[in-house]
């Protein structure tokens, strides 16, 4: 593969195809939108015409969020183009990255892929931007399986940075690396793991919604103190430190302990990985003895250290709940809760 990417495709037109579309638009690129429903002339018309509604109303969003002018949202939305069916399958000969954002449904996904296997270019990059389905079980439904991939971007598309890219067996590197470089080249996050059910954020997100939920229906919070609780401590946290990371922060040995405690009274889904054992166990317990699941033996850790509190302080402050220093009066002018 060669030559810059100038054009993308995205078969399917719901919600997660807008937003892809919006991506790759901002960044500067060609994108042909396809509707693979056949209709009637006047429900195209209608359909197409709700779509452009959708895209206008994303658009001007980015501008009352100041990403960009008026000006660039009008230049956004040309470069999106809306196909029918037909229109769809000699645009694929022209793309080198196809993204297929059809429903969820294991038929409508086998005969996207159909379609798309018999109109794309020879050497076009085919990924899938599900979260239920393994890149395994969509590979088979192509006849050149080595150039499939899944995309999964978290909503909204155009504006979450993250994408996690998981491979197969026998997914093609050069098509790994295009991939990579494409998402990086306008501005996403990509990320690469293994095939297997939930990808990163999903599988790690349910297990905290469904705590959350389950704080709720105990009694231990009302929603809206949870939520308050996730945003002001748990999220800012977390938007600095790696989950792993924090666990080399503050000691494995930590995690154990808490884990042990909370496994005795909350249930066995608070029992600690066994990883977090092992560590424990081999004097792994992260920063203060220079490993963990990371290697911080060549690191700086007072710099190290320094860093991330910046950062979280950096965020405090766009929070407006960066910590302020009282004068001696102000501190007296305040009144003492007894």
């Amino acid at each position: 593969m060669s030559g810059p990417l100038r054009h993308i495709a995205v078969v399917g037109a719901g919600r997660m195809g807008e937003g892809i579309a919006l991506a790759f638009a901002q960044a500067g690129m060609q994108v042909s939108v396809i509707d693979l429903k056949p209709r009637l002339a006047q429900a195209q018309a209608d359909y197409f015409a709700a779509l452009r509604r959708n895209l206008a109303v994303q658009a001007d969003s980015l501008v009352a969020l100041e990403l960009i002018d008026a000006q660039q949202a009008d230049q956004l939305l040309a470069r999106i183009r809306l196909l029918t069916l037909e229109q769809g399958g000699p645009a694929l000969q022209g793309c080198r990255l196809v993204f297929e954002a059809v429903p969820e449904v294991h038929e409508a996904k086998r005969e996207a892929f159909a379609w798309i296997d018999r109109h794309v270019a020879a050497d076009a990059i085919i990924a899938s931007t599900t979260s239920t389905f393994l890149v395994t079980e969509l590979a088979a439904m192509l006849s050149a399986p080595g150039r499939m991939v899944n995309a999964h971007w978290l909503n909204p598309a155009h504006l979450m940075p993250l994408v996690e890219v998981s491979r197969s067996a026998a997914t093609c590197e050069t098509v790994v690396a295009e991939l990579l470089a494409t998402l990086q080249a306008i501005g996403k996050v990509p990320v690469l793991c293994n095939a297997t059910p939930g990808f990163i954020v999903p599988r790690l997100q349910a297990l905290v919604m469904n705590e959350a939920a389950r704080m709720v229906e105990e009694g231990v919070a009302s929603a809206e103190q949870i939520d308050l609780a996730v945003r002001t401590g748990f999220g800012l946290r977390f938007s600095v430190l790696g989950l792993l990371e924090f666990i080399d922060w503050g000691g494995g040995d930590i995690l154990h302990h808490a884990s042990r405690y909370l496994s005795q009274h909350l249930g066995e889904r608070y029992q600690a990985a066994p990883s977090v054992l092992d560590n424990m166990a081999s004097g792994r317990n992260g920063l203060r003895d220079g490993v963990g699941f990371y290697d911080y033996r060549a690191t700086d850790i007072d710099a190290y250290r320094h860093g991330r509190l910046a950062s979280l302080v950096q965020r405090l402050h766009q929070a407006g709940l960066a910590p302020r220093f009282a004068s001696g009066l102000e501190a007296l002018d305040q009144p003492l809760l007894l």
